[in-house]
């Protein structure tokens, strides 16, 4: 029991966190954790996720089945029962729609370029999850497809998603998810993106392990090209965008402007 305890509280606490952050708007997100090889609990649904209390969380069983609580289960449980059954490493999932990690994904632009130490050792690549609709089975069935590869993944045309091997550890990967994004985001808008070559990639490639992270990096850059983990531009065609001309422009014209 002491056990439920804690864990009612720690999703109380990253609930606070993920709303305070603004990782999440009115009674959006939802996060779990497994209780033990038969039970979850998780968010309710129809509550913020800022103003939760150790009473409103929902146990249930791997087929969702409610156990424990007054309250009803998130919509999107079965996606997180579907985590469990299919990561046995994982005990707790994070759900939230972090704007610019959730921009990337609206764009189908996947986080996979190897550009921050950090994010190569703790989550490697984050790739874009196809769109399904959400509260059916049909909006976790893409995630499966790539679940035993990747701890973080952009859920398209709707946010992110997180696992861990506790609470507070699939938390923090929703931190650096969206850092990540921030950071790529601002980068892209520079006009330029450094990505690290491959040496560099394999050196913290090899410290993976001794933190426990087994999944693979999943830098797509790296397999198209493993000199440079670098992806060639290619020329617009006539009549296309380039966007990165386009941005460059922009910036331009604002910095005369404001020098003026």
């Amino acid at each position: 029991m002491n056990n439920l305890i804690s864990i009612k509280r720690d999703l109380v606490e990253v609930g606070r966190r993920v709303y305070a952050r603004g990782y999440v708007a009115s009674n959006d997100g939802n996060i779990s954790a497994r209780l033990d090889d038969k039970r979850v609990v998780i968010t309710p649904t129809g509550v913020s996720k800022g103003f939760m209390s150790p009473e409103d969380m929902c146990v249930v069983d791997l087929d969702g089945k409610v156990l424990q609580g007054t309250k009803k289960p998130s919509s999107e449980v079965f996606m997180h029962l579907a985590v469990y059954k299919n990561r046995p490493d994982v005990n707790s999932v994070c759900h939230a729609h972090p704007a610019y990690a959730t921009g990337f994904a609206v764009a189908g632009i996947p986080l996979d370029k190897c550009i921050l130490p950090e994010v190569i050792i703790a989550l490697g690549g984050i790739p874009v999850v196809e769109y399904g609709t959400p509260g059916t089975e049909e909006f976790f069935r893409p995630v499966l497809k790539v679940l035993d590869k990747y701890d973080a993944f952009l859920l398209a045309n709707h946010g992110a998603l997180t696992i861990g091997k506790d609470i507070f550890n699939a938390y923090h990967k929703m931190e650096t998810l969206e850092h990540f994004a921030h950071i790529a985001f601002v980068a892209q808008q520079l006009g330029h993106m450094n990505v690290l070559n491959r040496e560099q990639v394999q050196k913290l490639t090899d410290l993976r392990p001794k933190f426990g992270i087994r999944t693979t990096v999943g830098c797509a850059t790296c397999e198209l090209d493993p000199t440079t983990c670098a992806v060639p531009s290619p020329e617009p065609a006539a009549g296309d965008v380039d966007t990165e001309a386009l941005v460059r422009s922009i910036t331009d014209a604002v910095m005369k402007k404001l020098q003026q």
